[in-house]
């Protein structure tokens, strides 16, 4: 019998996971089911490009994944049984209400987050978000709608943040456009990338409110702790992620925010059959400091755990990979860019690249982060093994093909 894999969810994280593993694996020995609730691969990195009316080029799954051998099951999740080994889900391709359930020995997990009202009043109702495609395409729409010099504020001072407020200004000068910041503008910087940030910031117009923690949001406007009102015909809300809620639901280990405690290699300290990658894992970095939702994270875990798991199932050296960071690589409009040099834990160093050289840096970034989840590259060769058994400890018995 074929060793079931099924992943959960194909952003970055679980589209490499699933690509890697086919790369790894031999079919014959094993069946990986890539889940996702849309047709295409997202850019999530890309969504404020997308929310000023830049189009983006498309990336359909099955074209990504053809030939591959991964079975792409276009299906919303809606459960997980972790003692069963089942996950429910509910086609998304036509035969809507149609719920059935799939069967895995091994399950990653990849369903990512969404966006994180912080539960502020009035977010939900007055504010947009670009966590995702669907919201991206509602703030761009908004956004075509509004006439010169009506006022715009992205809630929110860290990359999304800053990468969002930056390029409506630089679209759409003719807006007034505005950042509010719980702390100071890029403090999190070194003083070369501050300065570099504000002159930014200065160049495009962009009013900064700094130390101004938003409590709450209205038509029209968003109000702060201190009592002042700053006019708002659109507030653009990204003060961070929250994953999705079906893990917490289930008998998984989660922190209390919901996402999966997992080991060195991604899987579950609670349940050896499932490994969790991108934002939805709580893994820890450099430092014993828990690594952060973002692409730079998700990546490398991804990596992590495809490589864990063929080594599982093949008798192979388990990886040792430290996860660490190298830099922070932020757009900044299309003509400039910054790029954070950071030690291993994430905290800035003194060296920084700015201005168009960083905007190209970061823009090869990106395009390399789209073309590793349909060619997961610098792999070994495969070591063909048929998997016999797997008992609930997660021991694999295995015989040489």
């Amino acid at each position: 019998m074929q060793h079931r894999i099924v992943v959960l969810g194909a952003g970055y994280a679980g589209a490499i996971a699933a690509g890697r593993l086919a790369r790894r694996l031999y079919r014959e020995d094993v069946a990986i089911t890539l889940v996702n609730a849309e047709p295409d691969f997202v850019e999530r990195v890309r969504m404020h490009q997308l929310a000023v009316g830049q189009d983006l080029e498309p990336r359909p799954l099955g074209e990504m994944f053809a030939g591959t051998g991964v079975v792409l099951k276009q299906a919303r999740v809606t459960g997980i049984d972790v003692d069963r080994r089942t996950v429910a889900v509910t086609d998304a391709n036509g035969a809507e209400g149609m719920e059935h359930e799939l069967e895995y020995d091994t399950l990653v997990y990849a369903l990512g987050s969404g966006w994180n009202d912080q539960g502020v009043p009035g977010t939900a109702e007055h504010a947009h978000e670009i966590a995702g495609r669907p919201g991206a395409l509602r703030l761009r729409e908004r956004l075509a709608r509004l006439a010169a010099g009506q006022p715009v504020v992205v809630v929110g001072g860290g990359l999304t943040g800053v990468e969002a407020v930056t390029e409506i200004a630089e679209a759409r000068p003719d807006l007034d456009v505005a950042l509010a910041a719980r702390a100071g503008l890029g403090d999190w910087l070194s003083p070369k990338g501050t300065r570099h940030l504000r002159k930014v910031f200065d160049k495009l117009g962009i009013t900064v409110h700094e130390h101004a923690a938003v409590t709450g949001v209205e038509a029209g406007r968003l109000v702060t702790a201190d009592g002042t009102f700053i006019p708002a015909a659109v507030t653009v809300w990204t003060t961070g992620f929250a994953v999705h809620p079906i893990a917490e639901a289930t008998a998984l280990e989660v922190t209390g925010t919901g996402r999966i405690v997992v080991d060195g290699t991604m899987r579950s300290v609670s349940h050896p059959d499932v490994y969790a990658v991108g934002d939805a894992a709580m893994a820890m970095g450099p430092g014993d400091k828990p690594l952060r939702m973002s692409c730079a994270s998700g990546t490398p875990a991804a990596w992590q755990a495809a490589d864990a798991i063929a080594a599982r199932l093949t008798g192979g050296k388990l990886p040792n990979t430290p996860l660490r960071y190298f830099n922070q690589c932020i757009s900044l409009g299309r003509k400039e860019g910054l790029i954070q040099y950071v030690t291993a834990d994430d905290r800035a160093v003194r060296a920084a690249l700015t201005g168009r050289f960083a905007a190209v840096y970061k823009e090869l970034i990106c395009k390399g982060a789209a073309w590793g989840v349909a060619h997961p590259v610098f792999l070994p060769s495969r070591r063909r093994h048929v998997v016999r058994e797997q008992d609930r400890s997660g021991s694999t018995v295995t015989s040489p093909a």
